[in-house]
This record gives C-alpha cells, structure tokens and sequence, in this order.
C-alpha cells in the first residue's frame, strides 16, 4: 500500500477552469515571487560524497530538479564534501553518474562545498570580530556534558570570556596547524539556555589533520555541516533549500548563520518528509556491512535500493519520476511498498519493451512426426500492445526447449498445459498432442514427446477447433544459453512484518534465503548481441534487463526487473 499525504497541499482555481494543485513547498516559493523575496528560484542537491545514492535519494534530487524547471530557473550540483574523514573519490564519480542517468542537468554548475573554505574561514573569522565566535579548550564530551539535556540549560563555556584578539589567534593557530585534533574547537556564541540545542554554542570548525580528496593537505581546519551549509547556499545565490524534515530544528541556526554573516540574498530553508520504503535496507552502515560480508554484490547489487543498483537491475529514469511523483511532497511521513515503485516500471515497460521467448527452467520437447533435419522461420509480433516495434522470424525445429513447469504428466484439475493426450498451442507455430515423456533414472522427465497438426501453423486450426493452453518455447538448434537471476525483495519480509523491524535483537538484518535464485535458461536468437541495460520482456516471465557488470557476448547474464502480475492498485 502506498500512503500519501495531501495534508499540506491545496487545490487553486485558475481563469481556465483547470483545477491546479500545489504542494507546500510551491506555495511558499509563489508567495515569495509574488512579495519580491526572490525574482527567480534557484536550488540544489547537495549530497556528502561518503556513499552511495539511494531512492531516497532520488526524491531529493528529482524535487529539486523540478522545481527549478518548473519556475525557470537554476539547478546546481554540489558536493558537501567538508569532512575528509568520510568522503572519496569513488563516491563523487558514482553521485555525478546517479545524478546524471536521473536526467538532473546541472549545465555548468558543479560545486564543491570545499571550493570555499577560504570564504568559510572569513566567515568564520568575522563572527569572532563580531564576538559571536570564540575558540574553546573543551574535549567532545565535555561540550556535550556542558550542552545539557532536553530538559535542563547548558552551561556557559570557561573559555567563552576569551576576547576577540585572543580568539582570533588561536583560530590562527589552529589553521596553522599548532593544535592537536579534537585539542581546540571554534563554537558559535548565540545561547546556552536556548530550548532548542541546536543553539547551545555549537561547534563551527573543528581540527582534523587529514588530506581532502579535492584541497588536499591545505587546510586542517574544517567547518561543521551546519555552518558550511547556508554559507555555500548563500554564496550560491540559491533561493530554496530545500531538506528533509530532520533539519527542522536546525532551521534556526541556518537562519543564524546568514543572519549574522549579513548575507544581502539570504536563502530560505524548507522542509519535506522524506520517502520511505517498507522492508527496505538504505542505511549506509548496513548496506556497506553486507558489502564487506559478502553477502551482496557491491553497492550496486540489484537487490538495493542505491540508484546504481536500481539502475543494474533495469529500472528506467522514467519509472523512478513516476514513483517519485506517486509520493508527492509533503511535511508528514509515508511510506510506500516496494510494489509501487515495481508498478511504475511494469507501466514504463509494458509498451517499450520488446516481447521475446526465453525458457528458465528447460526440459526438451520432441516433435515426434516433424521432419527431421527441418529448420522454418515463423513470423512474430514483437509487442502486441506496440506495432512500432515490429516483428521478427523465430527458427523453429524438431526439438524444442520448454519450460518444466508446462508439462505434468498426471496434471490437477484446470491444467491446460501439456500432459499426455492433451493438445496445446506452441506460439506462433502449431498445436501439438503430448503422447508421453522419457524420465531418467531417478524419475525426472528429461524429454516430453508430441506430434503436431502441419495444418495449424501460425496457431490456428482451419477445422477451427479450439485449445485452452498455449506455451512458449525455443528451438534447440539456435538457443543461446544465458544465467538468468531472479532477484526477491533482501529482506525476509514476514519475520519482519512479524517482528515490526527489518532487524533482529542484535541489530542483524531479517535476510531472505532466497533473495537471488539462479537459472541457467535458453533464449531465441534474436537475443544475440544484446547490450548492457538493455530491456526485455520475456514471454510469461517478466521483464528482465542485461546484467551491465557480469554479462557477456560469450555468457549473457540477465536480471529479473520485475514480474509480470502484480497485486498493487493506484490509490484513487
């Protein structure tokens, strides 16, 4: 089930007639077009690059992104990438491909937030000019001790009495380098007693004697996130910061920070939700943990939820804007099934992609009364619901490759597919009689004979008797053999629906056994030279995609997207 909440959207009539929606976040930017606060809007995605981007990830990139096009405006990316403690290379390169496949054009605005630390470090040296800064001698804990609780005031600092020429030299000092790290700290001056922690002195720069991935070993010093960030955004000239809601009780410190800068065009933060999704693992530790314990393929493992591993598995761009739009914007929390997000790529697929035959589980059938040494092209349609994508010719022989599930040979009530004595259509070939199998010797059948009507080529009998079962098939002569993965949700979803966690006691994560299933399948000819990401429906399977990591010409490797039925319903 998908919950969406509409409680901070209205509905405004326009002189057309058309009845237009809009979500909070665009009321406030037209009311602050409409009072001169900004005369343009302009946004960003800033992500720290300490990891992969996942679809949660998604919905910030896409908000953002949007909202510029949709007002005319600009779209930058930057990287907040002011803690080198944390960040790297490969997750700068892995963002910009995320946020590019995603069709989030940035044009010629790339940033990094460590492109200002100068700027940062003058802002920083102007507070102490202003007595708004001081430099202190506390350790980590102790200005945690000193920061007091939810219910009880801080207390003052002892080395908050420093005056403004003293500040200004240990700051000096620290950005020579003379201090040990965690030794000295620049704290903001604004208000221990303040309810709202987040304004208790906090902490602005800190020293961290490490190289940076992008300013290497210039700097020792570096800006904390809640001090860095309006200032960037400032620089910018961004209009709309946009965040999610844990940054609400940070707003009042941003505010701060510009205020006190003196910034001319202060940006204005707002607040959304963010996009949640049931039974789902996007936790960075716990994604990186299965990394290290092998229990997944990488970050971009088509069992996640990164945008890398959305992206290997087969999902289009197109089908993650839908989903995301299916959410909406909104201040209260939702969460969505992973089966909305399926539906939209079911929808996305349905029409685009071609329609071929491909066996996952095979066992041969023999036409018993087919000439021997025969080979025929069959015509085809592609996609019955797309005409532009056209037809093809399918070889067709003696010996076929079916899958094992289509004959029984004691078959239940309803079983319309082949047993003995019961006729079925092949697709787009003939009808054809079971007569009986050949089994191994610990009873598994390994061949399934039948005879064929020659007259009921293309399906259709002239005598116009009907079949109620028709399968697929491929021809053995041709078939190219492929690894098949069948991917389920990571998370064994009924211990976790059970226990109300996607974790267990000690913290490990409810695992599905049978989250990835293999199969070693055949696939008609006009599979040769597929290439990686691209899409496919196989006939009565599912869409499936070309692995872009693992597969070859030689050993084609295909990822189940998703499977044909689903239960979801759109919300009305």
């Amino acid at each position: 089930m998908l919950i969406m909440s509409e409680l901070d959207n209205i509905t405004a009539g326009e002189d057309t007639g058309e009845r237009v929606s809009r979500n909070f976040i665009e009321q406030i930017i037209d009311k602050d077009l409409a009072e001169g606060v900004c005369d343009t809007v302009h946004t960003r995605f800033p992500p720290e690059p300490n990891g992969y981007l996942h679809i949660g990830h998604a919905k910030a990139i896409l908000t953002n992104y949007l909202l510029a096009q949709q007002y005319g405006g600009k779209f930058n990316m930057r990287f907040d990438d002011t803690n080198p403690t944390k960040e790297d290379v490969e997750f700068v390169e892995s963002i910009k491909a995320d946020v590019q496949w995603l069709g989030a054009d940035w044009e010629d605005r790339l940033f990094y937030a460590s492109d200002y630390f100068g700027q940062m470090y003058e802002a920083a040296v102007k507070l102490i000019k202003k007595g708004r800064a001081y430099v202190s001698d506390l350790t980590a804990e102790q200005i945690k001790e000193y920061r007091g609780s939810f219910t009880e005031p801080g207390k003052e600092d002892p080395n908050s009495g420093r005056s403004v020429e003293e500040n200004l030299k240990l700051f000096e000092e620290m950005k020579e380098g003379k201090y040990a790290d965690g030794e000295k700290v620049l704290r903001a001056r604004i208000d221990m007693t303040s309810p709202n922690i987040n304004m208790r002195d906090p902490v602005i720069y800190r020293v961290a004697h490490m190289s940076h991935h992008n300013t290497g070993d210039a700097w020792c010093i570096y800006p904390m996130y809640d001090f860095a960030h309006p200032i960037e955004d400032a620089i910018e000239g961004i209009t709309h910061s946009i965040c999610t809601l844990e940054f609400e009780d940070h707003r009042p410190l941003y505010d701060w920070v510009v205020r006190e800068l003196e910034y001319p065009h202060p940006p204005k933060q707002i607040e959304q939700a963010k996009m949640y999704l049931k039974n789902v693992v996007t936790g960075k530790r716990y994604i990186k943990k299965l990394v290290l314990d092998g229990k997944v393929d990488g970050w971009d493992d088509p069992r996640l939820v990164s945008i890398a591993a959305l992206r290997r598995r087969g999902f289009t761009p197109q089908s993650i804007r839908r989903f995301v739009e299916m959410c909406g914007v909104s201040k209260a929390h939702s969460v969505a099934d992973y089966a909305a997000l399926e539906y939209c790529i079911r929808e996305d697929l349905k029409v685009q992609a071609p329609r071929y035959m491909a066996i996952l589980d095979p066992v041969k059938l023999v036409i018993d009364n087919y000439p021997e040494g025969q080979t025929e092209l069959l015509p085809a349609v592609n996609n019955p619901e797309n005409e532009g994508l056209g037809g093809r010719e399918v070889p067709f022989g003696r010996e076929l490759y079916i899958e094992r599930e289509d004959f029984m040979e004691e078959p239940p009530k309803k079983y319309f597919r082949m047993f003995p004595g019961n006729e079925v259509r092949l697709m787009n070939a003939y009808f054809v009689t079971c007569t009986g199998c050949e089994k191994d010797e610990e009873g598994n059948v390994i061949v399934v004979h039948c005879t064929y009507d020659p007259a009921s080529k293309g399906g259709n009998s002239p005598d116009g008797r009907k079949v109620k079962g028709t399968i697929h098939w491929v021809a053995v002569h041709t078939a190219i053999p492929a690894e098949i993965r069948l991917y389920e949700n990571l998370i064994d979803e009924e211990k976790a629906d059970e226990h109300g966690s996607i974790y267990d006691e000690s913290g490990e994560l409810y695992l599905n056994p049978n989250s990835l299933v293999v199969k070693h399948g055949y696939l008609e000819p006009v599979f040769a030279g597929a290439q990686a990401y691209e899409r496919f429906q196989f006939v009565r399977q599912g869409f499936f995609c070309v692995d872009a990591k693992d597969s070859t010409p030689e050993h084609p490797v295909f990822n189940r997207i998703v499977s044909l039925k689903s239960s979801f319903v759109l919300p009305k």
